[in-house]
């Protein structure tokens, strides 16, 4: 078994810097597991240099479900982008941070993320059940983030449903939100075969 500081011999100076260290750790841990504010927050929340606006909740999840946008640039198909590998994904025109880039001019750095969030539901027979659900939420940009062409409430989150359609900003771009399970039908879901 070792002893604490079994390096430091006799020397009470020594035992000192070493002890105002630990502190200063425990400290930095415990103000970095506690919900901080202001400049305190600013500084923890950086990533390559770039202070980021959003920080994920305790009950963020990577999915099972294979969620992707499709994405539509006046009625032109874009490649697919594949949105479930992370629990996350920020969404602006700041490339050094943001995981999909939106590089129109009415975007703003940190416009929206989606999230995927451990959400409880109820089932058909009244058992209650929990599940990953994808979520949007504006981070307060200039110009919004719509949902089937509503806008949404800034640093609020909106429950996503298969095929829905985003656009951030005046961007022509359209996401629409599918699955791997979603239905492969040519025919619209109104119409019914006789």
């Amino acid at each position: 078994m070792q002893r604490p500081f079994k390096e430091l011999k006799h020397t009470k100076k020594k035992k000192e810097s070493v002890v105002s260290l630990v502190e200063k750790k425990q400290v930095n841990d415990m103000l970095s597991k506690s919900s901080i504010g202001g400049k305190l927050a600013e500084e923890t929340n950086t990533y390559r240099g770039v202070v980021i606006k959003y920080s994920e909740p305790p009950e963020a999840r990577i999915p099972k479900k294979r969620w992707r946008f499709y994405v539509f640039k006046d009625n032109e198909n874009m490649p697919t982008l594949y949105m479930h590998r992370q629990s996350a994904y920020l969404i602006g025109r700041d490339r050094k941070v943001c995981d999909l880039a939106v590089d129109h001019p009415s975007c703003s750095k940190q416009h929206a993320a989606l999230q995927y969030r451990l959400v409880p539901y109820e089932k058909a027979d009244g058992r209650r059940a929990r599940a990953v659900r994808p979520y949007i939420i504006d981070l307060g940009s200039s110009n919004e983030t719509f949902v089937n062409n509503k806008p949404i409430e800034p640093q609020r989150y909106v429950e996503l449903r298969e095929k829905d359609v985003l656009k951030f900003g005046f961007s022509s771009r359209e996401y629409v939100l599918l699955h791997d399970e979603s239905k492969d039908d040519i025919l619209d879901d109104d119409y019914q075969e006789d």
